[in-house]
C-alpha cells in the first residue's frame, strides 16, 4: 500500500511495483481508519488490487472533508459519509456515487439504561443532549421527538468526542453513537446503555458510506473505474465471509489502542447484516432509499447553499449515483 500525506507523495516506487506498470489511484478517507474501510484495507494486501493492475494510495484522514478533496482533483476517489457526499452534490460537486458500504443505517440515539426519565423519544423533552456540531443533529432528533408525539425542546452542549463520556458519567442525557463503534467501545467498557433507531420514529433507513468519484474521471476512466470497484466489492466480500480474519488484516494495516474494539466491530457489522443485503449485491445502491434520504435532508433544511440559502428540492436524484461499473 502506498501512504501519503496531502502535501507530499513519494516521488518514485520500489522497482519490482514500478515493473508491473500498475494504475495509480487514490482515494480519500472521510475519518480515521476504521472498520468501515475495511474492505479496501483486505483488497489491498490480499493482492485484490494489484491483480486488477492497481496501485492504490488511502489518503489519510485530514481536515479537508473526503468530499472537497474529491471535488478539486485531489483524490480520484472518495469514501463519503451520505451526509457529505449529499451535501456536496446538493451544492453543485459535480461528483457522483458509485458504491454504498453499509446497507442500513449504523446510528442510533442512545442513553443510560438506569435513566428512568427516559423510555420513549418524546421523553427527551428537556433533556440535555451532547453533540457534534451540526444541523443533522437536530433534525434528527427533532424529527425523532415529534414522530413520537414530543416537542423537541433540548438542551445541546457540543462535546465531539467527549460525548460518550459525558453521557457514561451521567453530565448529558444521551448523544449520538455508531452501533458497530462506539456502540461496540461501550459494551467492552461495561457501560449499560439503551437505543432509539432512527427509522423507528420517522428517519429513512439510509444507507451510508459511499464511494464516488468526478463526472470527469468517469467519463475518462471507465475500465480503471470498474477495476478499482470490482476489486473493492471483492475485498468487503471477503471482509464479510472471513471477520476474524479481516479484523487482523485492518488492525495490521492501522494504529488503534484497542484491537478488541475493531475486531468486536467487524463482529457487529457482519452479525447486523450490514454488509449483506437480500435485494443488494455487497456495495449495491438503492436508488429509493438515497432519494428518501436526499428529501429528508432537503425538507429540513439541512442542505443549504453556499450563503446559507435553502435548497429547492430537485426533484429527481437518480443522476446522483451510477452503478454501471457492475456490468463491466
Amino acid at each position: 500500500m502506498r501512504y501519503a500525506t496531502l502535501f507530499a507523495t513519494c516521488l518514485t516506487l520500489p522497482t519490482a511495483i514500478a515493473a508491473q506498470d500498475l494504475h495509480d489511484v487514490s482515494i480519500a478517507l472521510d475519518w480515521t481508519l476504521n472498520s468501515n474501510h475495511v474492505g479496501l484495507i483486505v483488497a489491498e494486501e490480499r493482492g485484490l488490487y494489484d491483480d486488477a493492475g492497481l496501485d492504490v494510495e488511502i489518503l489519510p484522514y485530514s481536515d479537508t472533508a473526503s468530499s472537497a478533496l474529491l471535488a478539486s482533483g485531489a483524490a480520484d476517489f472518495a469514501y463519503m459519509t451520505s451526509l457529505g457526499f449529499m451535501t456536496a452534490r446538493a451544492t453543485g460537486a459535480d461528483i457522483t456515487a458509485l458504491w454504498v458500504t453499509m446497507q442500513h443505517e449504523t446510528g442510533r440515539l442512545v442513553y443510560q439504561s438506569d435513566n428512568a426519565e427516559i423510555a420513549r423519544p418524546a421523553d427527551l423533552e428537556g433533556k440535555t443532549y451532547a453533540g457534534f456540531g451540526s444541523a443533522w443533529e437536530d433534525a434528527l432528533i427533532s424529527t425523532m421527538i415529534e414522530t413520537d408525539g414530543g416537542t423537541p425542546d433540548y438542551d445541546t452542549v457540543t462535546l465531539g468526542t467527549g460525548a460518550y463520556e459525558a453521557l457514561a458519567t451521567g453530565r448529558v442525557d444521551f448523544t449520538l453513537e455508531v452501533a458497530t463503534w462506539e456502540g461496540v467501545n461501550s459494551e467492552l467498557l461495561g457501560r449499560e446503555q439503551s437505543s432509539f433507531a432512527y427509522a423507528d420514529y420517522g428517519i429513512p433507513d439510509q444507507q451510508n458510506g459511499y464511494i464516488g468519484s468526478r463526472t470527469d474521471y468517469l467519463a475518462e476512466n471507465p475500465d480503471v473505474v470498474a477495476r478499482f470497484l470490482s476489486a473493492t466489492q471483492d475485498g468487503y466480500e471477503w471482509a464479510a465471509d472471513h471477520p476474524e480474519e479481516a479484523a487482523d488484516i485492518l488492525i495490521g494495516a492501522g494504529d488503534f489502542p484497542n484491537a478488541e474494539l475493531v475486531r468486536g466491530s467487524m463482529q457487529a457489522i457482519v452479525e447486523g447484516g450490514y454488509l449483506d443485503a437480500a435485494d443488494q449485491p455487497v456495495g449495491g445502491i438503492d436508488g429509493d432509499r438515497l432519494a428518501a434520504m436526499a428529501r429528508f435532508l432537503f425538507d429540513s433544511g439541512v442542505l443549504t447553499g453556499p450563503g446559507g440559502e435553502t435548497l429547492e428540492w430537485p426533484g429527481d436524484v437518480s443522476d446522483w449515483y451510477d452503478q454501471g461499473w457492475m456490468d463491466e
